[in-house]
Protein backbone atom coordinates (compact mmCIF):
# COMPACT_ATOMS: atom_id res chain seq x y z
CA UNK A 1 0.00 0.00 0.00
CA UNK A 2 1.51 3.35 -0.65
CA UNK A 3 -1.40 5.46 -1.76
CA UNK A 4 -2.64 7.38 1.42
CA UNK A 5 -6.81 7.74 -0.19
CA UNK A 6 -6.62 4.31 -0.92
CA UNK A 7 -4.80 3.36 2.86
CA UNK A 8 -7.78 5.71 4.61
CA UNK A 9 -10.16 3.98 2.26
CA UNK A 10 -9.23 0.57 3.31
CA UNK A 11 -8.99 0.98 6.89
CA UNK A 12 -12.16 2.84 7.63
CA UNK A 13 -13.95 -0.16 5.87
CA UNK A 14 -13.59 -1.54 9.37
CA UNK A 15 -13.22 -5.22 8.29
CA UNK A 16 -9.54 -5.58 7.50
CA UNK A 17 -7.29 -6.93 9.82
CA UNK A 18 -3.97 -6.15 8.38
CA UNK A 19 -2.58 -4.21 5.74
CA UNK A 20 0.89 -4.80 4.19
CA UNK A 21 3.54 -2.32 3.08
CA UNK A 22 5.91 -4.07 0.43
CA UNK A 23 9.87 -2.98 1.53
CA UNK A 24 11.53 -5.06 -1.38
CA UNK A 25 13.31 -2.32 -3.68
CA UNK A 26 12.91 -4.97 -6.96
CA UNK A 27 9.30 -5.05 -6.18
CA UNK A 28 6.64 -2.88 -8.62
CA UNK A 29 4.85 -2.01 -4.95
CA UNK A 30 7.92 -1.47 -2.84
CA UNK A 31 7.14 1.44 -0.66
CA UNK A 32 10.15 4.09 -0.44
CA UNK A 33 8.63 6.91 1.69
CA UNK A 34 6.35 6.83 4.87
CA UNK A 35 2.50 7.74 3.23
CA UNK A 36 0.69 10.77 4.07
CA UNK A 37 -1.76 8.51 5.27
CA UNK A 38 -0.85 5.47 7.89
CA UNK A 39 -4.52 2.86 9.01
CA UNK A 40 -5.37 3.18 12.69
CA UNK A 41 -7.43 0.56 12.68
CA UNK A 42 -5.78 -1.90 10.64
CA UNK A 43 -2.67 -3.85 12.04
CA UNK A 44 0.20 -2.73 9.67
CA UNK A 45 2.70 -5.17 8.21
CA UNK A 46 5.95 -4.47 7.14
CA UNK A 47 7.03 -7.27 4.33
CA UNK A 48 10.77 -7.88 3.66
CA UNK A 49 13.22 -9.86 1.91
CA UNK A 50 16.17 -10.64 3.07
CA UNK A 51 17.08 -6.94 4.74
CA UNK A 52 19.36 -6.10 7.20
CA UNK A 53 18.24 -5.92 11.07
CA UNK A 54 18.67 -2.46 10.72
CA UNK A 55 16.61 -1.59 7.81
CA UNK A 56 14.00 -3.69 8.89
CA UNK A 57 13.93 -1.92 12.68
CA UNK A 58 14.43 1.42 10.88
CA UNK A 59 10.93 1.09 8.72
CA UNK A 60 9.33 -0.96 11.77
CA UNK A 61 9.71 2.36 14.03
CA UNK A 62 8.92 4.95 11.15
CA UNK A 63 5.72 2.68 9.67
CA UNK A 64 4.72 1.75 13.15
CA UNK A 65 4.91 -1.43 12.12
CA UNK A 66 3.12 -4.20 14.29
CA UNK A 67 3.99 -7.11 12.64
CA UNK A 68 7.29 -7.69 10.09
CA UNK A 69 6.88 -10.55 7.48
CA UNK A 70 10.15 -12.33 6.60
CA UNK A 71 9.53 -13.33 2.86
CA UNK A 72 12.97 -14.28 2.00
CA UNK A 73 16.00 -16.63 3.04
CA UNK A 74 15.77 -15.82 6.96
CA UNK A 75 17.36 -18.81 8.97
CA UNK A 76 15.88 -19.35 12.38
CA UNK A 77 19.24 -17.56 13.50
CA UNK A 78 18.36 -14.65 12.05
CA UNK A 79 14.72 -14.57 13.02
CA UNK A 80 15.90 -14.62 16.66
CA UNK A 81 18.31 -12.15 16.80
CA UNK A 82 15.74 -10.03 14.58
CA UNK A 83 13.21 -10.56 17.51
CA UNK A 84 15.26 -9.14 20.26
CA UNK A 85 15.72 -5.85 18.04
CA UNK A 86 11.88 -5.36 17.74
CA UNK A 87 9.86 -3.51 20.64
CA UNK A 88 7.93 -6.00 22.84
CA UNK A 89 4.62 -7.92 21.15
CA UNK A 90 6.19 -7.45 17.48
CA UNK A 91 4.93 -10.12 15.77
CA UNK A 92 6.99 -12.36 13.02
CA UNK A 93 5.60 -14.01 9.96
CA UNK A 94 7.85 -16.28 8.23
CA UNK A 95 6.93 -17.50 4.58
CA UNK A 96 7.68 -20.94 3.51
CA UNK A 97 7.34 -21.60 0.11
CA UNK A 98 5.57 -25.16 -0.22
CA UNK A 99 5.56 -27.53 -2.95
CA UNK A 100 5.86 -31.10 -1.35
CA UNK A 101 5.83 -32.32 2.35
CA UNK A 102 9.51 -32.47 2.05
CA UNK A 103 9.06 -28.74 2.48
CA UNK A 104 7.31 -28.83 6.10
CA UNK A 105 10.69 -30.58 7.72
CA UNK A 106 12.32 -27.33 7.95
CA UNK A 107 9.62 -25.86 9.49
CA UNK A 108 10.08 -27.11 13.08
CA UNK A 109 13.49 -25.01 13.65
CA UNK A 110 11.10 -21.81 13.64
CA UNK A 111 8.86 -22.96 16.33
CA UNK A 112 8.68 -20.70 19.13
CA UNK A 113 10.65 -18.02 17.58
CA UNK A 114 7.96 -16.71 15.11
CA UNK A 115 4.28 -16.52 15.82
CA UNK A 116 2.85 -17.41 12.06
CA UNK A 117 3.84 -19.26 9.03
CA UNK A 118 3.18 -17.89 5.55
CA UNK A 119 2.79 -21.04 3.61
CA UNK A 120 2.87 -19.84 -0.17
CA UNK A 121 3.50 -22.29 -3.32
CA UNK A 122 6.86 -22.81 -4.44
CA UNK A 123 8.49 -20.43 -6.83
CA UNK A 124 11.33 -19.16 -8.26
CA UNK A 125 12.52 -15.85 -6.66
CA UNK A 126 10.61 -13.78 -3.88
CA UNK A 127 7.48 -12.76 -5.12
CA UNK A 128 3.91 -15.18 -5.30
CA UNK A 129 3.13 -17.63 -8.26
CA UNK A 130 -0.74 -16.80 -8.09
CA UNK A 131 -0.86 -20.69 -8.26
CA UNK A 132 -2.19 -22.52 -5.79
CA UNK A 133 -0.24 -25.59 -3.96
CA UNK A 134 -1.72 -28.87 -3.49
CA UNK A 135 -3.23 -28.02 0.37
CA UNK A 136 -3.27 -31.57 1.15
CA UNK A 137 0.82 -31.39 1.67
CA UNK A 138 -0.27 -29.48 5.32
CA UNK A 139 -1.88 -32.55 6.21
CA UNK A 140 1.90 -33.52 7.66
CA UNK A 141 2.29 -30.16 9.17
CA UNK A 142 2.39 -31.25 12.67
CA UNK A 143 3.78 -27.79 14.04
CA UNK A 144 2.18 -25.86 17.21
CA UNK A 145 2.26 -22.22 14.88
CA UNK A 146 -0.48 -21.27 12.88
CA UNK A 147 -0.27 -20.34 9.42
CA UNK A 148 -1.92 -18.59 7.06
CA UNK A 149 -2.46 -19.87 3.51
CA UNK A 150 -1.31 -17.80 -0.09
CA UNK A 151 -1.04 -18.65 -3.55
CA UNK A 152 -3.52 -18.00 -5.79
CA UNK A 153 -6.18 -17.49 -3.57
CA UNK A 154 -9.47 -15.65 -4.77
CA UNK A 155 -13.19 -14.61 -3.86
CA UNK A 156 -14.14 -17.88 -5.78
CA UNK A 157 -11.93 -20.02 -3.32
CA UNK A 158 -13.70 -19.07 0.19
CA UNK A 159 -16.32 -22.56 0.23
CA UNK A 160 -12.66 -24.36 -0.63
CA UNK A 161 -10.72 -23.18 1.80
CA UNK A 162 -13.16 -23.45 4.60
CA UNK A 163 -14.14 -27.09 3.94
CA UNK A 164 -10.37 -27.58 4.24
CA UNK A 165 -9.86 -25.81 7.48
CA UNK A 166 -12.73 -27.55 8.98
CA UNK A 167 -12.08 -30.88 7.66
CA UNK A 168 -8.01 -30.78 8.16
CA UNK A 169 -6.97 -28.79 11.32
Amino acid sequence: MRDPDNIRQIDELGCVDWMGFIFYPPSSRNVEQVPEYLPKHCKRVGVFVNATHEEIRQRQEAFGLEIIQLHGDETPGYCQALRTLLPKGTQLIKMIQIASSKDLERIAAYEGIVDYFLFETKCQGYGGSGQQFDWNILKGYQGHTPFLLTGGIGPQDTEKVRTYLTSHH
